[in-house]
């Protein structure tokens, strides 16, 4: 398995564990669950972020910016909700 490979995998995964912190969190029964499980996903956040940063940095999560126009748009239709 090559790198970028590897750290596609990983990524997908940190983000599937994303998911399941904020579903946690979402969910909490009791203030101290609710924190534990915040605390978990902001570090799963932040861990999410680096590598995608790594992954970034190499050119492999190539990312294209944002037309003014269509981002414009996408506001004005959402605002009338």
């Amino acid at each position: 398995m090559d790198d970028k490979t590897m750290m596609s995998t990983v990524l997908g995964n940190v983000k599937g564990m994303c998911d399941l912190m904020m579903h946690g969190t979402i969910e909490a029964a009791t203030p101290n669950v609710h924190a534990t499980f915040k605390c978990a996903l902001n570090d799963m956040l932040v861990m999410q972020n680096t590598i995608y940063s790594k992954m970034s940095e190499k050119g492999w999560y190539p990312a294209e910016q944002a037309e003014t126009q269509k981002v414009a748009q996408a506001k004005q239709k959402f605002a009338s909700m």
